[in-house]
């Protein structure tokens, strides 16, 4: 959009420093408010000798604007540019014109793959509302990359392994209802696990019930796989339905479960960097030194756990994707364990080590329906949904008017949960209110959406087509 302001800045300042077009034109940015104006060049990252401020000053002076480039300030190290109002208007809706959804896209990541992991909840839980801000964070960065000309891989890798499934497999043949499954599969299943759980509390053999039934997964049991395996797909069923309401799609649904033989790999590259430590039959990885304490890497029963798992899905992921970089938008409460994942597949040498990135974020705070009782996802969305129904009511004659009431008002819930996490610092956390986010006033997603219509009631009326 301004390569073409770009171009004539850095033109002319060429002939002003003596520094190459190309060198210039990468300087220039954003300013950090508007007050300073459209564009903005560093003067020190041009790397020419003399007191930076000093040289903005003579450079803007001599600077000539013209009816394009309307003022050049310098501000300490830096020249501020304006540019005319109306030159850029029209620039800006003639190639939104001709653009169109494609307006703000480059090809700046051509030929380069990356991997967003994002959303991953657990198999047989609800999509608690906990992992929402994973979603929208993870699907805006997986857009963003895609916008940029990356060749972007949205992955879903779902918690769909360890005891807990075992202790499941262990509750269904108590507590299991096949027509209640196949109904509802993930509600289903977390009222089963939430029943056993209670009762393992009160009798400890079903633990060792359940450890046994996951050794027996892991020792590749077909009994208890397939049972595992019904679990899974119909939870991922179910999970594409809840993720369609908020209009987003997965590339690769992957899991604990997909990682195979890279873990054995992990495991001997582990032992022969000297970063396992034994302690009662069990492997721990040790990094100590890097302050970063100690994890275990495989029980003494030897089964895995969550690190074994993600070193050996990084191993196996890169082999498969060959991906320039990778991105895992997970929540700060496992900064620790994202730390000692990332520093121990550095540790263990692997050449793509650098390509990782973990991007954090703060929970939701109070997040209840408006009777106070925590919700899943799906009860946020319906509840959002009823409440802008009820708004919309309220207009009988505008109400009227609307040709399918019941996919607007979910329009408008939905955008009213989306717009108050994007609003919201990443890593901050934030309190969850049902009257801040379904507000039409301010900075909501109703009232993004009624800007948004009443922008195309204004293009209705508008009889000449845009020139």
């Amino acid at each position: 959009m301004f390569e073409d302001f770009k171009t004539t800045i850095a033109t002319q300042l060429a002939v002003l420093t003596g520094a190459p077009v190309e060198a210039i034109t990468g300087a220039i940015g954003i300013p950090k408010t508007n007050a300073h104006g459209d564009l903005a060049v560093n003067i020190p990252s041009l790397r020419i000798k003399g007191n930076p401020a000093q040289l903005a000053k003579d450079w803007a002076e001599a600077f000539k604007v013209d009816e394009v480039i309307t003022s050049a300030v310098s501000t300490g190290p830096y020249i501020n540019f304006r540019i005319n109002r109306q030159v850029l208007t029209r620039k800006v809706l003639s190639t939104i014109y001709e653009k169109q959804d494609k307006y703000g896209w480059t090809n700046e990541g051509a030929g380069k793959r990356v991997i967003v992991e994002f959303s991953s909840p657990n198999i047989a839980k609800p999509f608690h509302a906990g992992h929402l801000r994973s979603t929208i964070i993870g699907n805006l960065i997986y857009n963003l990359y895609k916008a940029s000309g990356w060749d972007a891989i949205s992955m879903n890798y779902l918690g769909d392994w360890g005891k807990q499934y075992g202790l499941l497999a262990v509750g269904f043949e108590r507590f299991g209802n096949e027509e209640q499954l196949v109904a509802d599969p993930i509600q289903h299943l977390f009222e089963v696990y939430v029943a056993i759980s209670a009762a393992a509390k009160e009798d400890d053999s079903l633990n060792d019930q359940a450890r046994a039934y996951f050794k027996s997964m892991e020792d590749g049991d077909e009994t208890a796989l397939a049972l595992w395996r019904r679990f899974r797909e119909l939870s991922i069923v179910k999970y594409k339905d809840t993720y369609a309401r908020l209009n987003i799609n997965f590339d690769v649904y992957s899991g604990e479960s997909q990682v195979g033989e890279g873990m054995t790999r992990a495991m001997a590259m582990l032992e022969e960097c000297g970063l396992i430590a034994e302690s009662e039959g069990a492997k721990l990885l040790d990094l100590e030194k890097y302050k970063l304490g100690k994890t275990v890497v495989k029980k003494s029963d030897g089964t895995t756990l969550y690190i074994t798992r993600d070193i050996g899905a990084a191993i196996e992921r890169f082999e498969a994707y060959n991906f320039d970089k990778i991105v895992y938008v997970i929540a700060s409460q496992q900064d620790m364990h994202m730390k000692q994942f990332l520093k121990t597949i550095s540790l263990i040498g692997l050449p793509y080590a650098d390509r990782f990135q973990h991007v954090n974020y703060g929970l939701v705070k109070g997040m209840s329906t408006r009777n106070g009782t925590v919700i899943f996802l799906d009860d946020m969305l319906r509840e959002s949904k009823e409440i802008m129904h009820e708004v919309m009511r309220k207009n009988e004659d505008k109400y009227a008017q609307v040709p399918d009431p019941e996919h607007v008002s979910s329009v408008l819930g939905v955008s009213a949960i989306i717009v108050q996490d994007m609003l919201a610092r990443r890593i901050k956390d934030y309190d969850f209110d049902w009257k801040r986010i379904l507000s039409f006033e301010g900075n909501t997603g109703p009232y993004l959406q009624y800007t948004h219509a009443r922008l195309c009631s204004i293009e209705r009326k508008v009889q000449d087509q845009v020139k």
